[in-house]
């Protein structure tokens, strides 16, 4: 179980961790309606932390040369191409971002992809991704040497120098997140820059996005802060923005790091309805060891019968 913290915001799991009076959980709200591509986050992440370079690969997919995320990639842009009848979409005043700066444009400005004369016209999805920071997070549940570990802050993070590589972590992990360097064999991924938190600092990715696309901060408030965002872009036509891992009632109780997304998970290569892979790890235990206690007492009762 997960307790909630003394404000009645998300799930907190920090107390069950063993932190007394731990601070504010933190987290990531990416608001992909502003993201541009520019790969500033994959560039400062990958410079901080010293992600190793995966190639300059050049996959066929648009301009998205990173193609997920891995071990040495703790970031990636996704590049999604969509054509269709966009119509022609105009707003009054528009929605603006955390530091008041307009987004989408000047009032009047056709949204993203829009077409003038209703014709089918091209719409760019952009999208950083990135670890999820789960509340339930199953590669916590399966790591046998206690690498992974949950920080004061209620982000997830993997320390190497004990990882024995067995990839439980990997496939633990409901978004694919987790992975196993080739050349040590270990998992690696995103740690929200757990060394930048620990001295007051905010995550690379986010201090190098030039949008505000990437937001770091305290989860209740950027999920207040996603509700406004949401809202204001539905108000001005954008039915179609939704949030994604906001939800604490979803199969891994609420996201760490959640998104607002213009299109359906799938669009972006999330999973649409997540859940923790170790839900029912506490039954399989109990089932197998009524299982081992129903064997043992079978091979009793056949070595008994077997002298008399």
């Amino acid at each position: 179980m997960v307790s909630r913290n003394s404000l009645s915001g998300p799930l907190d799991p920090t107390p069950d961790a063993g932190y007394v009076d731990p601070p504010a959980r933190k987290g990531f709200f990416t608001d992909t309606s502003v993201c541009i591509g520019c790969k500033a986050c994959e560039v400062a992440c990958k410079e901080w932390n010293e992600v190793p370079s995966d190639g300059l690969n050049l996959l066929g997919l648009s301009f998205d040369n990173t193609g997920s995320l891995g071990a040495d990639s703790w970031r990636h842009v996704a590049f999604i191409e969509q054509s269709r009848p966009v119509g022609a979409q105009s707003f009054e005043g528009p929605p603006t971002g955390p530091s008041g700066t307009s987004f989408l444009g000047m009032p009047g400005t056709a949204l993203p992809g829009a077409s003038q004369d209703g014709r089918t016209d091209l719409r760019w999805l952009m999208a950083s991704d990135v670890c999820k920071h789960c509340t339930h997070a199953a590669c916590l549940d399966v790591c046998p040497t206690g690498s992974l570990f949950r920080t004061e802050f209620g982000t997830v993070v993997v320390q190497e120098d004990i990882c024995n590589g067995c990839g439980y972590c990997v496939s633990a992990c409901p978004y694919g997140v987790i992975d196993r360097r080739e050349t040590d064999g270990r998992a690696w991924k995103c740690t929200l820059c757990y060394d930048r938190l620990k001295g007051d600092a905010e995550p690379a990715c986010a201090k190098a996005c030039p949008t505000d696309s990437i937001q770091f901060g305290d989860l209740d408030e950027l999920r207040e802060r996603a509700d406004r965002r949401v809202a204001a872009l539905q108000g001005a036509g954008v039915t179609e923005a939704r949030l994604y891992g906001h939800d604490e009632s979803d199969g891994v109780g609420g996201d760490g790091a959640f998104f607002l997304l213009l299109d359906e998970p799938e669009v972006y290569g999330l999973p649409p309805d997540p859940v923790v892979t170790t839900k029912d790890l506490p039954d399989m235990w109990r089932h197998a060891g009524l299982a081992a206690l129903a064997m043992a007492a079978g091979v009793v009762a056949a070595f008994a019968g077997a002298r008399r």
